[in-house]
């Protein structure tokens, strides 16, 4: 993620997603590395829940949901 200078919320939101969706794919490119069921599971765990995470900052910065409305 960047140390943005800006104090507009959507541009910081944007940045965080970004640095999320990085987390998420690097979770599933070792998920193809790992051999034991529950690491992958852990992996593959994680990698769900940031997404959801990664969705509720994008839909802040595009306005989608009622609630950033």
């Amino acid at each position: 993620m960047k140390n943005l200078q800006t104090s507009d919320p959507k541009e910081h939101a944007r940045n965080v997603g970004s640095g999320l969706q990085e987390l998420i794919d690097h979770l599933r490119k070792d998920i193809g590395q790992l051999e034991e069921p529950k690491a992958q599971a852990l992996f593959e765990t994680s990698a769900e829940v940031l997404g959801g995470l990664a969705k509720a900052f994008s839909d802040y910065e595009k306005g989608n949901e009622a609630a950033w409305k």
